[in-house]
């Protein structure tokens, strides 16, 4: 057990934390060079890549010291891709403040919350362990899951609405979106209750010809569906009953491997989502922008028309960063960054961002799998859900695949509640990759 706190020198981490490193000071450097024409430029004025890149890397040697043995990969993969999106609120802020005042201090404040997230992917990989956090979820997961839907039922009486929805809480000066703190909370529920009760809800039970599943387990997972639906007619939020249904979904196959269960939701959910097409003014507009944009190009359908005009001018290679014009696109900062990345990095630098998705996802898999304890297995396939479904999710409205549903891109949109709580699941995920593992 010494050996396993022994001071060590992480240098998979290390290395691969050096191409973030070089590349927040270089895209910075693109960044301040082009609106000036010239190659005049001082260290200083790349402070904010110089202060990240020393936190990414002071923070493994700080894991070094403290002989943490977990997964070398994680931490350089949040790294780059949080990285991407403090270079893209930095190139837009100015062509943002120009347009509206009330962007004067985006690049600032999505700097502070990437700070913050920092530390507290920092603090989680550090604390969680020596706190005993991580068994507390698993204990108490009825009081926690609780408290995670009281928290976002609140946004009705107490939230404020935005573009029809209400998905913020103002607490003083800042605002906090409590159905991404509800994401983490979920897992953690679930997780302790699948894993308590794997293996009934793998049998079943005969009537007459028909094999039904053992019902009495299953309210807990649906009281989980009628939470997502809940969340979908109540709050009018597509994008959080989407992403904690796929929460639900995904983590229920993960423990039992039974299709029936994922044909079955997604087929209910379906028809639920069906019947908002019809019911809520807010879910048709969005289904008509992802159908026929071209309706109403002016109004309903200005987001996603100018959102095609600036993946279709990227082409291959892009415009390059700071050439192209994605402030055009309303929301560009949140709900529409990776169509900002489109146009100015191209298709390559698209597919690039959606490999960083795939291989943190993969990654995440792969520490559950190798984990020995089943509660660590759906805690770590769980949060690695997370990422991968929001991606989809928003990837898939930005580029019209699916219905925009107004989630933000992990880790790259603005927006501090979003991020913060990334970085935290982030950290989750590492501090999970260093617990015992499978011999």
């Amino acid at each position: 057990m010494a050996s396993r706190y022994r001071p060590t020198f992480r240098t998979t981490e290390f290395g691969l934390l050096l191409f973030p490193a070089l590349t927040a000071i270089i895209g910075l450097a693109i960044i301040l060079l082009v609106p000036r024409a010239t190659l005049d430029w001082s260290w200083t004025e790349l402070w904010t890549s110089l202060a990240f890149a020393g936190a990414v890397i002071v923070m493994s040697l700080t894991l070094g010291l403290r002989g943490f043995r977990g997964d070398q990969t994680i931490l350089p993969l949040t790294a780059m891709i949080a990285l991407i999106g403090m270079l893209m609120i930095q190139r837009l802020h100015p062509d943002l403040a120009a347009r509206d005042p009330g962007f004067s201090t985006i690049a600032q404040r999505h700097l502070m919350y990437l700070g913050v997230g920092l530390a507290v992917m920092w603090l989680s990989v550090m604390l969680l362990g020596p706190l005993g956090l991580i068994r507390w979820l698993q204990r108490y997961r009825y009081l926690l899951i609780l408290g995670a839907t009281a928290l976002q039922m609140s946004t009705f009486f107490l939230g404020t609405e935005v573009y029809g929805a209400k998905l913020w809480i103002d607490v003083g000066p800042i605002q906090i979106q409590p159905s991404e703190i509800v994401k983490l909370a979920l897992v953690a529920f679930l997780a302790s209750y699948l894993d308590e009760n794997r293996d009934m809800l793998k049998s079943s039970w005969n009537v007459g010809p028909m094999k039904l599943p053992p019902i009495p387990y299953l309210i807990p997972m649906g009281v989980m569906w009628a939470m997502s639906l809940l969340t979908l007619v109540v709050l009018n939020d597509l994008g959080s009953a989407l992403l904690f249904f796929g929460i639900f979904i995904s983590m229920l196959y993960v423990a039992t491997g039974g299709l029936v269960y994922v044909v079955v939701g997604l087929g209910s959910f379906a028809a639920a989502c069906y019947g908002a097409w019809f019911a809520f003014d807010r879910v048709g507009i969005r289904v008509q922008n992802w159908l026929n944009p071209w309706q109403d190009p002016l109004v309903t359908g200005f987001q996603p028309v100018h959102s095609d005009y600036a993946l279709a001018s990227g082409g291959v290679f892009g415009v390059g960063l700071g050439y192209g014009s994605p402030a055009y696109i309303p929301a560009v900062e949140t709900d529409y960054i990776f169509s900002a990345i489109g146009e100015e990095l191209g298709l390559l630098g698209a597919l690039a961002v959606i490999a960083l998705y795939l291989f943190f996802v993969l990654r995440g898999f792969t520490i559950a799998i190798r984990a020995r304890d089943g509660y660590i297995q759906l805690v770590a396939a769980g949060l690695s859900s997370i990422i991968g479904i929001q991606a989809i999710i928003i990837l898939g409205g930005v580029t019209r695949v699916i219905p925009l549903t107004g989630i933000t891109l992990p880790l790259i949109s603005y927006g501090g509640s979003a991020l913060i709580t990334n970085f935290a699941l982030a950290g989750m995920l590492l501090y999970v990759s260093g617990l015992p593992k499978r011999a």
